[in-house]
């Protein structure tokens, strides 16, 4: 539905993840019939498949659109599986499969991903706070939840980084670190909606069974907001 609106001014990858493979794969031949740039695979939840189920749950969903580009998601907390790094670097042997999201919050597993995958495979970070030393040991960037507030600010952060100015890009990490950590207080995208609502936007309520941000939540962010100037 929003690749009309977004035309060619940006990318769109659709979230198509399941833990279903058959209704994954459904998800991304709609995807490709809409013409997106590529699918999100999270990792299943739930079902906790082992390392070989990932792989060829993963592999079937590549390969029933090869010519359609695959981020990975690997996010152990929700999902209740860690996909490891050698799982990963099978995945990258696949030409369609070209990136992933890891919000394993470990740098460890960062390193050793970045140490065995191909040179153009590319590493996005899970955790805004984890996005500028996962830029130190190779990685590309990050999908952003802090991003709805001063996405303008991460884009120069890493740009200054990749630009060999890692003193500006320090600055800007420390200035939002707050930020990045206050944004999960409670369950995201609790914070986020809040947050957005005090900006103006009409985001609306969360749905059951999460809940909106308790009074001393909102208070918080709208104190961090107006000390970052975002309010």
């Amino acid at each position: 539905m929003e690749a009309p609106i977004a035309g060619d001014r940006i990318k769109v990858i659709a979230g198509a993840g399941s833990n279903s493979t058959l209704e994954a794969i459904e998800a991304t031949r709609r995807a490709a019939k809409m013409g997106l740039d590529g699918t999100l695979q999270v990792a299943p939840y739930y079902n906790k498949p082992p390392q070989e189920g990932l792989l060829t749950h993963f592999q079937e969903i590549a390969r029933c659109e090869p010519d359609l580009p695959v981020m990975l998601y690997n996010i152990p907390g929700r999902c209740g599986v860690n996909m490891l790094p050698e799982t990963t670097a099978k995945l990258s042997e696949i030409n369609n499969v070209v990136a992933i999201k890891e919000a394993a919050g470990n740098m460890e597993q960062f390193s050793e991903i970045r140490r065995i995958t191909r040179p153009d495979f590319h590493m996005y970070s899970g955790d805004d706070s984890l996005t500028l030393p996962l830029l130190s040991i190779g990685g590309t960037g990050v999908v952003s939840v802090a991003s709805h507030f001063i996405g303008s600010e991460l884009r120069k952060m890493i740009r200054s980084f990749k630009q060999g100015q890692v003193q500006d890009a320090s600055e800007i990490h420390f200035k939002y670190f707050q930020l990045f950590k206050d944004l999960f207080i409670m369950t995201n995208p609790v914070p986020t909606k809040a947050g957005l609502r005090l900006l103006g936007f009409p985001v609306g309520p969360v749905r059951l069974p999460l809940t909106d941000a308790t009074p001393e939540v909102q208070s918080r962010i709208a104190d961090l907001f107006k000390e970052l100037g975002l309010l």
